[in-house]
C-alpha cells in the first residue's frame, strides 16, 4: 500500500449530531505545507435489493429533505453502533416494505462519499420473499411501496427518474450476481 505523504497536526470532533459527526483534522504535508481536512464520521448503513419470485424489485419512494423531493430508491437504512449490516438490512427491509426475506446475500459495499464521509453502505439481495406488515419510523409514514422489473428500472435510470446512487449501485450489483 503506498504510503501518505503527510501526518496529522491535530483531530478534534466539532459536532456530534444524530446521522453523523464532523470531525476536522489539521495536517502538515512532507513538503511543511499545511492543510485541513473535514471529515463526516458516519456509522454506515445496509441497503436491500428485495426481488420476489416473478422476478420484480421492490423500491419505495420517499422524501429526502436535503432535496425536498420524494426518490425512487431501495430499502435503506443507518447501522446502528457496532450494528451487523446483515441484521439492518433485514429490519430495515421489513420497517420500510413489510416484506421478510427467505434468504439474503451480501452483494458489496460502495463508498457513498469518499471526499469527505466515511460512510459504507452494505448492499444484500433479498429474495424468497414473503409479505407482511411495515413498521415505518415516523420520518417513513409517507413512504410508498413499488415493484418494477429490472428493464423498467433501467429505464428510470437513464431518464432520469431515479437518481439516488445507492439504488443505481445496487442495481449494478444485482445485474453483476446474476451475470454469474
Amino acid at each position: 500500500m503506498k504510503q501518505m505523504n503527510f501526518k496529522v497536526l491535530k483531530s478534534e470532533i466539532l459536532f456530534k449530531g444524530k446521522v453523523f459527526d464532523l470531525q476536522v483534522d489539521e495536517i502538515e504535508y512532507d513538503s511543511g505545507n499545511k492543510g485541513i481536512r473535514e471529515v463526516a464520521v458516519h456509522n454506515g448503513g445496509a441497503v436491500v435489493v428485495p426481488v420476489k419470485d416473478d422476478g420484480k424489485i421492490i423500491l419505495v419512494k420517499q422524501f429526502r429533505y436535503p432535496f425536498q423531493d420524494f426518490l425512487l430508491e431501495l430499502p435503506a437504512g443507518k447501522l446502528e453502533t457496532d450494528e451487523d449490516p446483515e441484521v439492518c438490512a433485514t429490519r430495515e427491509l421489513t420497517e420500510e416494505t413489510g416484506y421478510t426475506a427467505g434468504t439474503i446475500v451480501k452483494l458489496g459495499k460502495i463508498y457513498t462519499t469518499p471526499g469527505f464521509c466515511t460512510e459504507v453502505l452494505h448492499i444484500y439481495l433479498a429474495q424468497n420473499l414473503k409479505s407482511g406488515n411495515h413498521n415505518r419510523e415516523e420520518g417513513e409514514y409517507g413512504m410508498e411501496v413499488y415493484e418494477f422489473t429490472l428493464e423498467e428500472i433501467n429505464g428510470k435510470i437513464r431518464n432520469g427518474e431515479i437518481v439516488d446512487a445507492k439504488t443505481i449501485s445496487g442495481i449494478y450489483f444485482y445485474k453483476l450476481f446474476n451475470d454469474k
